[in-house]
């Protein structure tokens, strides 16, 4: 017997099986059609018996199992998910919170500024009335000024220095008086400003009288500014006594210059006897604190052009 020991043919296909079709589903893994179409109907059998049973579904059961198996697992990822989903939210906040704090913050400051200067606000409102008011008392004409230095302690002269000037319509001899009674009077003047010798200064002397009983006397400084704001009366009359708290006015001067009458100087203090020389003579308490000077006002004609407190008290010029 002869063995064929030829390879075997290779084996044709025939035109059939080249044209048959080739299950790709299969192939790739994925289910077929036929089970996606059963898994499909299953869940809308489900749907359908779940809503036919009302409150009293069949699935109630299954859902209740399903809820406590997988309710903790997505109760744990929701909270290991949530600072990273919040971060956005957060740098929102975060920036808003910040705008909002420096708003407050500069709020804040504003109030406190305003707090502040609420004291100095309401001074310069007093300050103005009150002079308003003396205009009214003395019956003349008044040029506001504020005082913008003054001399010091150590300085030969007790004097300030106004912002108003030739300009406003002053010039020397004038009388300057503050809302509780005389300063003094100017000495010179620029465009702008004005220079004052205080009351207190020791080479000052005002003719004054004493109110209640109308007795004349001379009002001299003997004090420094800031120092001793000290000033002496003595009467005409040396055998008239002033009496303590007694108030003492301008008797005025010829023409109104350098000081018009009836201005309030101060009050009697202390009294001396002088018996070498059989007078009297009494310390006054000045009616005007020298060391606080803000504003004050000038005496000058009704009429006069600018900013104005007129004799009725009215302020004319703003």
């Amino acid at each position: 017997m002869t063995l064929d020991t030829r390879p075997p043919a290779p084996v044709r296909r025939t035109g059939a099986s080249r044209n048959a079709p080739r299950d790709t589903e299969r192939d790739s893994g994925r289910p077929s059609r036929s089970l996606v179409v059963a898994l499909v109907l299953a869940c809308a059998a489900l749907m359908a018996v779940d809503k036919a049973g009302g409150d009293g579904s069949p699935l109630d059961p299954v859902r209740r199992v399903a809820g406590e198996v997988l309710g903790p697992a997505q109760a744990g990822v929701a909270s290991a998910v949530r600072p990273i989903t919040s971060i956005p939210d957060s740098f929102r906040s975060n920036a808003t919170l910040r705008d909002e704090n420096a708003a407050l913050v500069a709020e804040n400051q504003d109030l406190r500024n305003q707090l502040d200067k609420a004291g100095y606000n309401a001074h310069q409102v007093k300050a103005l009335k009150d002079l308003q008011a003396v205009a009214g008392d003395i019956g003349y004409a008044l040029v506001p000024a504020r005082v913008i230095s003054m001399s010091s302690a150590q300085s030969a002269r007790s004097s300030v220095v106004l912002d108003a000037g030739s300009d406003a319509g002053l010039h020397p001899d004038m009388t300057v008086v503050a809302g509780a009674g005389l300063v003094g009077r100017i000495t010179s003047v620029t465009a702008h400003t004005a220079t004052v010798l205080l009351v207190i200064d020791d080479s000052s002397s005002v003719g004054g009288r004493i109110g209640d009983n109308m007795e004349l006397g001379f009002v001299r400084g003997h004090g420094t500014l800031g120092v001793d704001d000290r000033l002496e009366l003595e009467l005409t009359d040396r055998k008239v006594v002033p009496k303590s708290g007694q108030a003492v006015f301008t008797w005025g001067s010829e023409g109104g210059a350098p000081y018009v009458a009836g201005v309030p100087i101060g009050t009697v203090g202390k009294v001396y006897e002088s018996l070498r020389e059989t007078s009297y003579r009494a310390e006054i308490t000045p009616a005007v604190d020298f060391t606080a000077l803000d504003l004050v006002g000038v005496v000058v004609p009704s009429g006069t052009a600018g900013r104005v407190i007129e004799a009725d008290g009215s302020l004319r010029g703003e």
